[in-house]
């Protein structure tokens, strides 16, 4: 997070902003000898029936909707009397209720204004705590399921006691490291990505030897770009699940990342057979949850800066995505 969004997010600060926007509107509508004085003046009186309503009175807006409203208007009625009563004594007049009416319609502003902004900004939070409630539980399904695939392969060699297994195991140590300690952040370097991508498909080719043919190419400067944790494997892992290794001809697996000013395009492909509907489940994730839950993280957080395209035809499964920076 960057200093003008920690700034942005603070509470004090936003507090202090629209009074400080409050106190430069009342400067230019005030008449009076004085206009700084009296402009301070307005807002220091202001201030405490905005936050008791704030604080106190909208809470019962979802628990009590008729209490909200009585609270509001009695909070109203009561603390109008107060400031009118105090702005007679600093002016040295008697109360008139013609001045009461009048700055009735003042407080209404104050409170129903600040109360607006209450309320958005409660719901700001709200939505954005259950955004990250769900790319946490997204990253949560994600990691297990990822582990779960490696652990099989490694079952795989253990039985049939292959001398590639304690290198196996050290990919994998390192690829359980990221994806535990590097990937707590909403964004990661991407250079920190492509690693874990190459070292997984170190461990792929281990696996598969010389039945599949293997090729990562990347290009432009990846140094100085971030991107979602965790999200470029789904698919490269997705490739390797259902590539097809059974035929007589050789498989493949074709991946491709290249980034430039704006964007980042990354395309994964590879050979499959249109049989036993296979072909839907690599399209539907029926066969796991790898393919749903990344479209689910990239809507959530990339919104409208990512195009995803899933093609197929009977022989190859291809994945395109563009992300913009």
């Amino acid at each position: 997070m960057s200093k003008l969004d920690s700034w942005i997010d603070n509470k004090i600060v936003q507090n202090l902003f629209i009074w400080l926007l409050l106190f430069i509107i009342l400067l230019a509508t005030i008449q009076a000898d004085n206009r700084w004085l009296a402009a301070l003046f307005v807002v220091v009186l202001l201030a405490p029936p905005v936050y008791i309503n704030n604080l106190y009175i909208l809470p019962y807006l979802q628990k009590n909707l008729k209490k909200c409203i009585a609270l509001f208007f009695v909070h109203l009625m009561i603390w109008n009397t107060i400031l009118v009563y105090i702005m007679g004594i600093v002016n040295d007049q008697e109360f008139e209720w013609k001045m009461w009416f009048n700055f009735v319609g003042v407080m209404i502003l104050a409170l129903s204004f600040s109360s607006t902004i209450k309320l958005a900004r409660d719901s700001f939070y709200r939505r954005q705590q259950e955004k990250d409630a769900e790319l946490k539980l997204l990253k949560a399904q994600l990691n297990p399921h990822f582990l779960f695939n490696t652990l099989n392969n490694l079952y795989g060699l253990s039985v049939i006691k292959s001398e590639k297994l304690p290198g196996l195991m050290l990919t994998l140590s390192d690829l359980l490291r990221y994806s535990l300690y590097d990937t707590q952040e909403t964004f990661v370097p991407l250079e920190k990505e492509i690693q874990y991508l190459e070292n997984y498909i170190s461990l792929e080719k281990i696996r598969l030897e010389s039945s599949t043919k293997i090729q990562f190419d990347r290009s432009g400067d990846v140094f100085s770009r971030q991107v979602a944790p965790m999200l470029l494997i789904v698919f490269v892992e997705n490739a390797f699940k259902h590539l097809d290794a059974s035929t007589n001809s050789e498989s493949n697996v074709h991946i491709t990342l290249s980034v430039s000013e704006t964007e980042m395009k990354f395309t994964c492909s590879n050979t499959y057979t249109d049989n036993l509907g296979n072909k839907e489940n690599l399209e539907t994730g029926k066969s796991g949850i790898g393919l749903q839950n990344a479209k689910k993280r990239l809507d959530l957080i990339y919104a409208d800066k990512h195009q995803l395209k899933i093609r197929s035809n009977k022989e190859i499964f291809d994945v395109q995505l563009t992300l913009q920076f």
